[in-house]
């Protein structure tokens, strides 16, 4: 299966990938394909059933919105956030929904989009039944789809071990391991950067096409930065967690940096803090992998190009087409969704995927780069996802935060060593697929263990 850099990382919104931006790729696709088959005429109304995670945590993390959204046409990447609010309060306020933006029908959250919490369906915890039904009753169209982490969305069809169907697209330099990786560098001097710009290529873009849309990726990293540390207040939600970014950011501008030689780590918490803090409260991210994981690769990206004094814009592609060469290996042999595999498939996968791409651009070898990867997830094994309130604030914001900078670490021991380790990436991998199978359901995005159930909500 081949996975581009441009599937790894999604702009998108807030705040989860696989429970906001997956739901509402999936309630879009129904809708645009009622439209292209010529059937949006004759649907009277559309039902929505989310199973499993998505039933159990959805609320907190905004599934019912992104349907509404993506019934009405609207994709991921391409909402406008800044009036998502509006736009959701006016279908309330109607009952009604705009279909693929077309075709006004009769929809109200409760009665045609339902949370079924105690059914999952067998193929995945993150299941979705949309059902479209004529005047009459009769169904005219019935799908399920699937939200497998990283904003990926499946139908019943797919096949595989998260039901990704396989991208027949023929790689230069394919890989499943680590090892095969590391293989292709060491037979053709290529760094990990070069030979991921390579395989890129066979997508059908151009250099120059993959170098903008990846620096494209960077800008809108910025941006989120940006708008987490220029906000402030209380984000949506029970919880009523408030805004730290734009507090941190203050005091860390007015103290002289020689004041602690660890400022630097403040920085990155900083950097991690914003991001998240704008995913929790809807805004435009980039799922890296995933939304729950969105802040360690900015932060970590960030830290490069502001604390490296050689760091530039080709570094800054180098590191995320490094990130990604990493990130195809936990999607290919594990996964990247919490409700599969906890929270060391989000938190764990990106922590190993920024430690890959800072430790490139800082000069490693692939040897390095994958010491660094490996040390990233190891120390990541076991992490359970347990939302406060189903919501992606406690204790996702803040172990964004400790998890980037863990991932810088994890970069300078692979860079002080000389690449040879005796745990390989590839076990790690293995071995955060496996703990995640024995790991109980109520760890994995359910709510239902861990703090979710012994930190009461105020």
């Amino acid at each position: 299966m081949a996975i581009s850099v441009f599937d790894l990382f999604k702009i998108g919104i807030g705040p989860s990938s696989s429970h906001t931006g997956g739901p509402m790729a999936a309630a879009h696709k129904f809708a645009r394909g009622l439209h292209e088959d010529g059937l949006l005429e004759r649907v009277a109304r559309v039902e929505a059933i989310l199973y499993g995670s998505l039933g159990l945590t959805g609320k907190g993390h905004g599934s019912d919105k992104a349907v509404l959204l993506g019934l009405s046409g609207e994709k991921p990447e391409l909402v406008d956030v800044d009036t998502v609010d509006e736009r959701l309060a006016a279908m309330r306020a109607s009952g009604t929904v705009r279909l693929h933006g077309r075709h006004e029908i009769p929809f109200v959250v409760g009665e045609d989009l339902v949370f079924e919490r105690k059914i999952s369906l067998p193929e995945h915890p993150n299941g979705m039944r949309f059902t479209a039904r004529d005047a009459g009753g009769d169904t005219v169209r019935e799908k399920v789809y699937f939200s497998v982490g990283g904003g990926f969305v499946v139908d019943e069809n797919a096949t595989g071990a998260d039901r990704i169907k396989p991208d027949d697209t023929v790689l230069p330099y394919p890989f499943t391991t680590g090892e095969e990786l590391l293989k292709h560098c060491s037979n053709t001097g290529l760094s990990i950067s070069a030979l991921m710009m390579e395989n890129e290529k066979a997508f059908g873009r151009t250099e120059d096409e993959i170098r903008a849309g990846v620096l494209n990726l960077w800008r809108v990293m910025q941006e989120c930065v940006r708008r987490g540390i220029s906000r402030e207040g209380v984000l949506p939600g029970g919880l009523k967690v408030k805004r730290r970014a734009n507090q941190l950011h203050r005091r860390l501008q007015a103290e002289p940096p020689e004041k602690d030689p660890l400022q630097a780590m403040d920085w990155v918490t900083l950097f991690a803090l914003a991001v998240n803090e704008e995913n929790a409260a809807g805004g435009r991210i980039v799922t890296a992998p995933t939304n729950g994981a969105a802040g360690i690769i900015p932060a970590v990206l960030t830290y490069y190009t502001r604390f490296v004094p050689q760091a530039d814009d080709e570094g800054v592609i180098r590191f995320l087409l490094t990130a990604a060469a990493i990130g195809v290996l936990f999607k290919e042999n594990a996964s990247i969704s919490g409700a599969e595999v906890g929270c060391q498939g989000e938190v764990g996968s990106a922590c190993s995927m920024a430690s890959a791409g800072l430790t490139e651009v800082m000069g490693g070898t692939p040897e390095q780069v994958e010491n660094a990867a490996e040390i990233g997830i190891e120390h990541n094994l076991g992490l359970t996802c347990d939302p406060i309130g189903g919501l992606v604030q406690i204790p996702c914001i803040e172990r964004n935060a400790v998890a980037s900078n863990k991932a810088i670490t994890a970069a300078r021991i692979a860079l002080r060593g000389d690449g040879r380790h005796y745990v390989a990436l590839d076990k790690a991998i293995k071995t955060m697929r496996d703990t995640g199978r024995d790991m109980l359901d109520k760890y994995k995005e359910t709510s239902r263990g861990g703090l979710a159930v012994n930190v009461i909500e105020c």
